[in-house]
């Protein structure tokens, strides 16, 4: 183990912003634990449903300030983004093989869930399993690639959003809750957020990459946007709660709504702060070498956690219901049992990385990248700045 981590670090070109990887790494684990946290499957009558925690148990909601970290994984989109469409224009490659190569890497891994997941699908029809059931663990399965298409396209528009100013997404964000929430419109008109909302973040990202986020300007997104946050929240009828609850009204992400954004916006700062002490932590090599192999499995670990938890849950049933797994959120002692949980959920999750992160990879990583950093036993001087860490 020693000598693995001895050769990423080594391996990793000296110019690269280990910070970074470290944000987008820390999006994508909050997106994990907190879907863990806050998604239940209850038995009932030999069915599973959904259920939430936050629906029972309010006091919880904290959670979703933890772990919604979707705004963070937009920054770094757009910071490497506009950084990498820069890099490709010196090389001499054009928009489109920039844009082919990017969207290739994000989908190629979508293919292989959709393929095994429309297999599950015809076995449990075939041995007659609920209707319900299938629905609501498809649901599960489909609900995190609203994500990726809005990544895509906002990924897609990078050259005409590069400079950006975010107060203009804002602005229409701002004034779609306006009409939907103050005058009464229609809620088809909240889902013009979807791609304003997360523009935000993301022309914050591209900002930060031309070096115009300065640490005042960060600290200014921090203080303004909690408090535009705790003002939305307290005064102006927004719920509290950072991810959907069942049952609710409305939901602060689907679509995005202005305290949403706001809620970003407060990450967003905080996060550019917390780059400097993230670099000095990526110093040593074990850190590094954790969030590295964390960045080449992003796609991975991001498509696959939820079925490894409904691997786990319905493997669970063949010992009948078990506390934290299939019990109703909100009974004595779910949330010590659900954390109890996650350890499981994390072996699950290591067996589907184990089958299917090939297929994140590709042909180019199994010939060069992490394979090699993991095959050679001491990297040469000349190949150790083409190593490393891609960019999702």
């Amino acid at each position: 183990m020693r000598d693995l981590v001895r050769r990423i670090d080594a391996a990793t070109p000296a110019d690269r912003d280990r910070g970074v990887d470290a944000l987008r790494a820390a999006a994508i684990l909050g997106v994990v634990l907190g879907h863990w946290l806050v998604t239940a499957l209850v038995s009932d009558s030999g069915a599973l449903r959904g259920a939430s925690p936050l629906q029972d148990m309010p006091q919880l909601t904290p959670v979703s300030w933890v772990f919604q970290t979707l705004a963070v994984f937009f920054l770094v989109g757009g910071h490497v983004g506009v950084r990498s469409l820069a890099a490709a224009r010196a090389r001499g490659d054009g928009y489109r093989a920039w844009l082919a190569a990017r969207l290739i890497r994000l989908w190629r891994p979508v293919a292989a869930l959709l393929a095994l997941w429309a297999v599950a699908v015809a076995v449990m029809l075939a041995l007659g399993t609920g209707l319900d059931t299938i629905r609501t663990l498809v649901k599960l399965v489909l609900s995190p690639l609203w994500f990726l298409l809005v990544f895509a396209a906002l990924t897609a528009a990078t050259p005409l959003v590069a400079r950006l100013n975010p107060l203009w997404p804002l602005a229409v964000v701002l004034h779609v809750d306006l009409v939907r929430f103050g005058f009464g419109g229609p809620d088809q008109l909240g889902w013009i957020n979807l791609a304003a909302g997360w523009l935000v973040p993301y022309t914050l990202g591209a900002a930060r990459s031309r070096g115009e986020l300065s640490r005042r300007a960060c600290l200014t997104l921090v203080v303004c946007g909690t408090a535009a946050t705790a003002g939305l929240v307290l005064w102006c009828g927004y719920p509290a709660s950072m991810v959907g609850v069942p049952g609710a009204p409305v939901s602060n992400l689907n679509p995005p709504t202005l305290a949403a954004v706001t809620f970003g916006v407060a990450q967003c700062g905080l996060a550019l702060l917390l780059l400097g002490p993230l670099r000095r932590l990526m110093r040593r090599p074990a850190a590094w070498a954790a969030v590295a192999l964390v960045n080449l499995s992003a796609m991975t670990i991001f498509l696959w956690h939820q079925t490894a938890l409904m691997a786990v849950t319905t493997t669970g049933l063949l010992a009948g219901p078990l506390p934290g797994l299939h019990t109703v959120p909100g009974e004595p002692g779910w949330t010590a049992a659900r954390l109890a949980w996650l350890p499981v959920f994390g072996v699950a999750l290591a067996v589907c990385w184990a089958v299917f992160h090939p297929y994140e990879q590709g042909r180019r990583r199994r010939s060069r990248g992490a394979s090699r950093v993991v095959r050679r036993s001491a990297p040469k001087k000349r190949t150790a700045g083409r190593a490393g860490v891609t960019h999702v």
